[in-house]
């Protein structure tokens, strides 16, 4: 039970995200093994997602789709839909938010949520935890299971080795049942303990997690000072704190809307690019894309870098330079005038394999400043505009020219989210 000071946290997963939303978007997959996997015409690729028939049959994540295939014959295989996801998450994310207004996305499909104010208005945390997963089901076809706690990593611990192995997806660990539930599990399954720690562990004699907590913080500290130096207090002292259900850190809605301190982007070229027509192909579509993302955050930048990698593969060449522009800006055209000047300074001349540009030098763009030189009033009410185009029909709805040669990748990319196609 909770005491009345205790918080009340949850962690709350969703059961094979991407698989989940395929299999409630095509009900014909029903009681049938499916995967989410790179290219299944090519039959290529990893493994995203996996139903839980599928998983019945050994299907994991992150193999290889043949190995897959060989182990379930019959396994459907679907390919990623990314903004779908997405979309869903969002939804799902709606659905915590009417429960409390403290969640924190910790993946697309894991959130923290703080309901120690606002589970008394639906009963026992357990009769919340219920009501969130039948809206969830309800809203999305998707199953979420949960670990409840005072802190928010045994929360997780409690979701990721109870709660997601329960016929129900709830498992609630206070404080006084860890030593029965937490710590009867090997050293391995603690949160932050990958394989080359586990071997350290077991070195050291730690095999299991009450092993960890057991013993005494300056001893643990002493233990991995040996092998790591004494940059291991900080972990050690975290590794301690966890093993012993001692979390202070908050759920912070905030945690990833932070202001960024730069904007970024880079790709890797479809082949090597020799001719400064090729590259400024290049270095046009990554502006763009820096501007775009610039304006739709509201800032504008004052230093922009450009860096590449350039063969031979066995000894790469390259450089990561930057300059500061005269005033702040997202226009693209200016952006790209600046980092076309120094790409040409700093380039040797060997083909390119990758390049990137950044701004940096953030500020928000409310105010900006008039030249005589430029009507910047004109190019930001065009940058609005193509912007808006884009928003609304996709950012392949309208490019430059140079993007339909060969060199051009805007159209690719535009396909794509975080490496898998939309």
């Amino acid at each position: 039970m909770f005491c009345m000071k205790d918080k009340v946290i949850c962690l709350i997963d969703c059961e094979a995200f991407y698989a989940s939303v395929e299999k409630a978007s095509h009900p014909e997959y029903t009681g049938k093994p499916l995967a989410v996997a790179g290219d299944p015409s090519r039959r290529s690729g990893v493994i995203l997602s996996a139903c839980p028939i599928a998983k019945g049959y050994g299907v994991a994540t992150a193999e290889r789709l043949g190995e897959a295939l060989s182990k379930c014959p019959d396994l459907i295989i679907v390919k990623p839909r990314m903004q779908m996801y997405i979309d869903v998450s969002l939804r799902i994310t709606e659905i915590y938010e009417s429960f409390t207004d403290l969640v924190e996305i910790f993946s697309i499909d894991e959130s923290f949520l703080d309901v120690t104010d606002s589970v008394g208005m639906f009963g026992s945390p357990e009769e919340m935890a219920k009501q969130i997963q039948i809206q969830v089901m309800l809203a999305t076809g998707v199953k979420v299971r949960f670990g409840v706690s005072s802190t928010k990593m045994i929360a997780k611990l409690a979701c990721d080795h109870f709660g997601k192995k329960n016929a129900e997806g709830i498992y609630i660990m206070n404080k006084e049942t860890i030593a029965d539930d937490l710590w009867k599990l090997p050293i391995e399954k603690m949160f932050g303990v990958a394989g080359r720690m586990t071997q350290h562990f077991f070195r050291l004699g730690v095999h299991t997690i009450e092993e960890l907590a057991q013993t005494p913080l300056p001893k643990l500290k002493s233990m991995l000072r040996t092998r790591f130096g004494k940059n291991a207090d900080i972990h050690a002292t975290l590794l301690w704190q966890t093993a012993n259900g001692i979390d202070d850190s908050k759920v912070t809605p905030s945690t990833h809307r932070v202001a960024p301190k730069s904007i970024s982007h880079m790709m890797t070229l479809p082949f090597e690019f020799i001719r400064e027509d090729q590259i400024d192909t290049i270095l046009l579509e990554l502006t763009e894309e820096i501007c775009r993302d610039a304006r739709r955050k509201g800032y504008m930048g004052s230093t922009i870098t450009v860096g590449c990698m350039c063969s031979p593969y066995d000894a790469p060449t390259g450089f990561s330079r930057q300059m500061t522009m005269p005033d702040p800006t997202n226009i693209t055209n200016t952006v790209y005038e600046a980092a076309r000047k120094l790409f040409y300074q700093f380039w040797d001349g060997m083909p390119v394999r990758r390049a990137g540009v950044t701004i940096s030098g953030l500020i928000e763009d409310t105010d900006y400043q008039l030249t005589m030189f430029e009507d910047q009033e004109r190019q930001r009410a065009l940058e609005k505009a193509t912007d808006s185009i884009k928003d609304r029909f996709g950012s392949a709805a309208i490019a430059r020219a140079s993007s339909f040669g060969a060199a051009g990748k805007a159209k690719h990319r535009a396909l794509i989210i975080g490496g898998h196609y939309k």
